[in-house]
């Protein structure tokens, strides 16, 4: 059987606008470019994850959504990936979650999500994912479901077999219990910050060694700092690898760390050693930061390899 990964969390059917400049509190913005986009970054991870693993990895979805037609879509495009989705449930509880996103015009964004069937992910549904978890080489999960099913979830996950990579965004406080259970771990800058209980500042790579290894501290077996265009740095056990970035122009860095956490994952499971996945991992997302819209910037695998061969 070919090497399989999981992903669960979050499923939003994204609402993007482009904009001159992000509204301030109380500023009416005029938009252009508006585009309904399959997204939320569980989502966003089981799409790359397909469109990168190809036929050598299998990839499944886990879930929640509601009966409305975003659930359709949002299936749909996962399954055009090459993704399993007979794991992502629809409640009658909630609407499926949706996220309202303004860009603009350097590619930063801001984003308010309204969770709905995402928050119907209980811990009662992590029994039904064992299944899906026993032979998986890693489980991928994300912070936009309640925190109790991801703490439970990824302790099943491992004793099922499997290693764990948590992204956690959007950022929030986590325990020590709950880091125990993530064997690699990749915030961002900011989401390292708040993780730490730290005031938010700008990360450099000389500065990166010491972060990871507060964050090393805190349970996760190998932390990864995500330092966009600098690329990242890897903490993995006592071995320190500083991956370089690619400088691109971006457009849109919606779901940038989306496409580095699932081509990372797929990399791993095919496996690479680290540093060859770190590698493969930045390309796909100085790719993804070019294009417009969340899923619908995830490169090909092909498109990744040809990258990364002229630089």
């Amino acid at each position: 059987m070919k090497p399989s990964l999981v992903v669960v969390g979050s499923l939003n059917m994204d609402f993007v606008v482009q904009v001159e400049h992000l509204p301030a509190p109380g500023e009416t913005v005029l938009g252009r470019d508006f585009q309904m986009i399959p997204g939320g970054k569980g989502a966003n991870q089981a799409c790359a994850a397909g469109k990168l693993g190809g036929p050598a990895v299998s990839v499944r979805m886990a879930g929640r959504v509601g009966y409305d037609l975003f659930a359709d879509h949002l299936k749909a495009s996962l399954s055009a990936a090459g993704v399993d989705v007979t794991a992502v449930h629809a409640t009658k509880s909630q609407p499926t979650g949706v996220a309202l996103i303004w860009v603009d015009r350097s590619g930063q964004n801001s984003i308010v999500v309204a969770s709905g069937a995402n928050h119907a992910l209980l811990p009662n549904d992590v029994g039904a994912m064992r299944q899906s978890f026993r032979g998986a080489r890693f489980v991928l999960f994300q912070l936009e479901t309640p925190l109790d099913t991801v703490e439970l979830a990824l302790v099943a996950a491992r004793e099922e077999g499997a290693r764990t990579i948590l992204d956690p965004a959007p950022a929030r406080p986590l325990s020590r219990e709950f880091l125990a259970a993530v064997d690699i771990l990749t915030p961002n800058e900011s989401e390292a910050c708040h993780l730490l209980g730290r005031p938010v500042t700008r990360v450099s790579q000389a500065d990166a060694p010491a972060l990871a290894r507060d964050l090393q501290a805190l349970g996760p077996r190998t932390v990864i700092l995500k330092l966009g265009e600098q690329g990242c740095f890897c903490l993995d056990g006592e071995r320190g690898i500083q991956a370089r970035g690619f400088p691109v122009e971006a457009r849109d860095t919606t779901a940038a760390g989306d496409t580095f956490n699932a081509s990372l994952a797929v990399a791993l499971t095919e496996g690479k050693p680290m540093e060859e996945a770190l590698r493969f991992a930045n390309g796909a997302a100085a790719i993804s930061v070019t294009r417009l819209g969340a899923q619908a910037s995830v490169p090909s695998r092909r498109e990744v390899e040809e990258f990364l061969l002229s630089r």
